[in-house]
Parts: structure tokens; sequence; C-alpha cells
């Protein structure tokens, strides 16, 4: 193998990943400027040194058809992966998301005496209660970012840190909307719908038509509105012939990236299910949540599924705070309708960015030092890339412990 073994290998799927990633290898950076971070990320994770030996976007599917689809490229990528990391084994392996992928990764690595830590749990409470089995013999530690995470995996033996939502302390609690505008060329005084359609080239393909759809209804009835779709460059080419297909690109500013300005300039969007869902709610934004995959891998996660709600900022309420359509119901002109309704209860809007406000709260910590105090301890220390104690770190380390829930066996 050519170059060396990194200090920390990383693997983060798609464009929230990369996101959540980055964030703590900002941290781990200015803590220890010395150490080398490579496996597979994006963008985000570059600005900080990492070494990305595949794109994160290969990760980007989702739904079992999907899946199959890239199945072979996928397996590919990550046989040649476990294999460099086998023969160069790093300090430590985080895994980010991604559990499909991780977690038979992780539980190779882990079985060779590697530690393994892995941010952000998996919905276990939400589907498939199975992985916690998985994930018990595939990691040394989680770093959970919701708070009853930990609890709930202490009881199955797993050592658990919450350690709040990385993005919570980065958006503000009151985002600059009229600067956001300007940011992107939008007007200060016109209403603004973002469309946020996914990060996977499936989603865009399932969900854009029909947000599409639905924003040419909504121009119908205000036909002062105006819409910006953040699109990542990979897509860029898609969305655009989408767009002037569309007849509505006098209607429609896509951006490059920058889906927190987005976020930030909009009044409404009307957004794919996932992790842009709570993003949306850190900038106080009300929302219509929508989802649309292959018919088959519908029935195959509805299924599995053991709450009555889809969208995080529902599922941490405990309550249908914002619409969900979802697969035959996510028409456009459901769609519409549902943005529209937003335009016309002022009150209804005050209390959702009320509850959001409170979420945003509740997900606030430390992140870095909290997540880097759990890394460095973990992390196997050999003498030729051991560096200084970083300053801080006694207290960094009693502050990871106070956020801790671990498993009393695990010290014996």
């Amino acid at each position: 193998m050519n170059g060396v073994a990194p200090d920390l290998a990383v693997v983060a799927g798609e464009t929230s990943g990369d996101l959540l990633a980055a964030v703590v290898l900002k941290g781990l950076r200015a803590r220890h400027p010395q150490w080398e971070t490579a496996g597979i990320g994006g963008p985000a994770m570059g600005q900080h040194g990492f070494n990305a030996w595949w794109p994160s976007e290969k990760l980007a599917v989702r739904g079992y058809v999907e899946v199959l689809r890239h199945y072979r490229e996928i397996v590919g990528i990550r046989d040649g992966l476990q294999q460099r990391l086998l023969a160069q084994p790093p300090r430590l392996f985080m895994g980010v998301d991604a559990p499909d992928f991780n977690l038979k990764l992780e539980h190779v690595l882990k079985s060779r005496g590697v530690p393994v830590v892995h941010l952000v749990c998996p919905s276990i409470w939400a589907w498939r209660p199975e992985r916690i089995d998985q994930l018990k013999a595939s990691t040394d530690h989680v770093l959970c970012i919701f708070p009853f995470e930990p609890a709930l995996l202490a009881k199955a033996g797993i050592d658990a840190t919450y350690v709040g939502h990385p993005l919570a302390p980065l958006i503000p609690m009151e985002p600059d909307q009229r600067a956001a505008r300007t940011a992107l060329g939008l007007p200060g005084s016109s209403p603004v719908v973002a469309l946020l359609p996914g990060s996977r080239a499936s989603e865009v393909k399932y969900l854009l038509p029909r947000f599409m759809a639905a924003a040419a209804l909504v121009l119908k009835e205000k036909p002062a509105m105006r819409f910006v779709l953040p699109a990542l460059p990979a897509l860029r080419g898609e969305i655009d012939r989408q767009v002037h297909a569309s007849g509505l690109a006098g209607a429609i500013t896509v951006v490059n990236g920058q889906s927190h300005a987005v976020l930030a300039a909009c009044d409404v969007t009307l957004i794919a299910s996932g992790t842009a869902t709570l993003e949306a709610a850190l900038f106080k934004r009300p929302m219509v949540i929508a989802y649309n995959m292959h018919w088959l891998s519908w029935l195959i996660m509805r299924r599995k599924k053991m709450q009555p709600w889809v969208g995080l900022p529902n599922i941490l309420c405990s309550e249908f705070v914002v619409p969900e359509l979802l697969q035959d119901r996510a028409t456009p002109a459901a769609l519409a309708a549902e943005v529209l309704a937003w335009f016309d209860a002022p009150v209804r809007v005050a209390q959702v960015k009320q509850r959001f406000v409170e979420l945003h709260v509740t997900l606030m910590r430390d992140t870095v030092a909290l997540a880097c105090g759990v890394i460095e301890r973990l992390m196997t220390p050999p003498e030729s890339k051991r560096g200084p104690e970083p300053a801080g770190s006694e207290a960094n380390h009693a502050l990871e412990n106070a956020g801790s829930t671990r498993n009393p066996k695990a010290d014996s």
C-alpha cells in the first residue's frame, strides 16, 4: 500500500454525514494538527485536511431496490477499504451514520483490535430494532445526537455518549433571513419557498418532478412566490434540466450547495424526509416533509416502521408538528396545498417556530469537546505517533464522562 496508516480513518456517507464529520474533524485538527485522517468523505471534511480515498457521494443511495442497483460498486468500495485498513490499521475508526455500510466494516476492524466509534446512533427506536445487536458487536462507543439514545443503548450494554447535534451550535437561534436572501440574490420582500428534494440521485429522480409540479400550482395561487433550490455539483446538471423543462426557470433560483443559506432565506420549505428536516427545524422553518421511492422499497420499509412519524422533527416532538406526505400521498396538489397552508396560518407558524426553539436548546451541547474526548480516550496511541496531551484535556475528559452512559463491565 502507498502511504502510511492514518491516525483516524472515517467513513461518512452522503452530504449530511460529510457535514457532521467535518465538525468533529475541525475540533480534532485544532487539538492534534499532526494527525492524519483518511477514508470516505466529502468536501466539508476535505476543508479540515481529510484525505478522501473515495467520495462520500458513492454511498448516497437509499432504498432496497436502489441499493441493489449499486450493490456491486458499493461492496467493491467496502472490500477495497477494508483491505487497505487491515493492511495499514488506523489508531481508531469512526463510522458516521451509513449503518448498512459501516457496521459490517466496523465489526471486522473491531475484531482485529482497531477501536471503533460510531457517530449517529442508527434509528433502532424508529425501525429495524434488531440492529442493536449488530451495533454492540461492531462498536466500542456510540456518539449519540439525540438525548434519549444513551439510556436505550445502555440497556443493551453499549457504551454511549450524548454529544448533541453537531450542527446545533453552528446554527443561530434567530437566523438572519434578510442577510441570507441578499447573499443568494433573492428579493427581500417576496415570499420564498425552499425546495430540498434530497442529496441522492434517486431522490432527485422520484421527488424533484413532484416538487416542480407543486411549485407550479403554488405559483398560480401566489404569483409573487419565489423558489430557491440548493443543488450538489454532481446533481446540478439534472436539476437544471428539470427546472428548464418545467417552465419555472424564472421563478426558481438554483444555487450550488449553500443549503443552510437557503434554509435561512426561506419562509417555508418543501423538503425530502431525512436529516435535512432536522436542519430545517434548527433554522426554525415551517416545512412540508415528503418522500417517494421505488414501490418495492416502500413496501419493505413500511413493514419495519415502529412509529407513526417519519420526519425527525415530528419524531423528536412526538407529534405531527409538521405535515408528512409519503409515497402515493405526495401528489403535487397535496404538496402545494400544505405549502400554501403555512402562509395562511401565522399563529400556527409562530407555534411551530417556538417548538423548534425548544428543540434547538435540547440539542445544544459542546459536541466537539464531547466527541473529541471519547476519541482521544479510545485511540490506540503508538509511541511513534503520540503527541503532547492537548491543552484542557482533563477538563474535556470530565465533560465527556458527564455526558456518557457506559457499560460498567467495560472497564473491568
